[in-house]
């Protein structure tokens, strides 16, 4: 009911060839040239950017230029429904790409690349998670939006990092059992904050998965008025060191909040572009991957995330290619959890 240790190390090791690949380098009048063609198409095709905090800090500056989405995954998949573009080019990784096209299945998904994935999609098959929840049917099945379109379309709620708290809450109020989906950290986490009845996935995001909490602990020696921001994907230990724990876009927004000038933050360290917009005058420094049992030093990035460039988002405007479908079946059920994560309120 998970990612074998052999799909796991294999992740891993796609994130250490990411880090030691050259990357591919344009001169500033090169990029300014292809990013005034990319904004010829998107005029051209009728499309729009949206694109997630954790991509190249360039294409979260081309989405916010030419009217586009810069945002995490709740917030893209709002921008993407609502926006009268007929093409959404998405930045980011499939699930996101998918999330899209369920729930504007009249518009034109275009992607940079289908081969980004997600560690969590990866460890969470459709087939084992439905056979793992056929066995419990009186419970809810909360799945995170990391997760394939499929595995939408088995669940009863879609959440994002975001709002997973106050789902969870809510459903715990009337009464609910829960199976919880794909992420063990996460999960652990939210059942830890709300004492719900809860059965847990076993998967992890292989990025945040390498937070070291040892490492870590010494980090904070050596800047001893640093607060601390972690993602609540990062290991228990982890999270337990924190001044604050959030989603993407509740980090950025401690970020700007806090009064301390200096920030060590566990998540994609992608998310610097826009955390250093919210605290401009703010220390910002990545939380160590490195320590006792890392299997890889400075990790925090996504590799899959890293396939998206300003060259694949030309290409993909320019030849209409690669585009996101989904099976229609699959979209209608998807739809219905996904909606119901885009019209949940949080209580008073």
């Amino acid at each position: 009911m998970s990612s074998t240790p052999q799909e796991i190390q294999r992740s891993r090791e796609l994130i250490r060839d990411h880090w030691s690949a050259p990357a591919p380098e344009l001169t500033a009048q090169q990029q300014q040239a292809l990013e005034s063609e990319i904004a010829e198409l998107l005029q051209q095709q009728d499309a729009a950017i949206v694109a997630h905090y954790y991509t190249a800090p360039e294409i979260q500056a081309l989405a916010e230029a030419t009217g586009g989405c810069v945002s995490d995954s709740l917030e893209m998949a709002r921008f993407g429904r609502d926006h009268k573009a007929s093409t959404l080019l998405v930045a980011g990784v499939r699930f996101m790409g998918e999330t899209a096209k369920i729930l504007s299945p009249e518009k034109r998904i275009l992607m940079p690349t289908l081969e980004a994935t997600c560690s969590l999609d990866l460890g969470c098959p459709v087939g084992e998670l439905s056979v793992f929840c056929d066995q419990y049917p009186e419970r809810e099945v909360v799945v995170y939006a990391n997760t394939s379109a499929a595995v939408k379309a088995r669940a009863d709620w879609v959440v994002t990092s975001s709002i997973a708290l106050d789902v969870v809450r809510h459903l715990k109020a009337q009464g609910k059992q829960l199976i919880w989906a794909p992420d063990r950290h996460l999960g652990n986490y939210i059942q830890r904050e709300t004492d719900a009845d809860m059965l847990l996935w076993d998967s992890e995001c292989i990025v945040h998965d390498e937070f070291k909490a040892k490492a870590l602990e010494d980090l904070k020696k050596v800047h001893p008025q640093a607060a601390i921001l972690v993602h609540p994907e990062s290991p228990q230990a982890v999270v337990e060191m924190a001044d604050v724990v959030g989603s993407t876009s509740q980090l950025i927004a401690a970020a700007g909040r806090l009064e301390t000038d200096t920030l060590i933050v566990a998540t994609d360290k992608a998310i610097f572009y826009k955390m250093q917009q919210a605290a401009p005058d703010k220390l910002l420094i990545e939380a160590p991957t490195a320590g006792n049992g890392a299997t890889c030093r400075s990790c925090a990035h996504c590799p899959w995330m890293a396939m998206n460039a300003l060259t694949n988002i030309r290409d993909a405007l320019r030849d209409g290619l690669p585009e996101v479908l989904v099976d229609e079946a699959v979209r209608q059920q998807a739809e219905v959890s996904l909606g119901r994560m885009l019209a949940f309120t949080k209580p008073a």
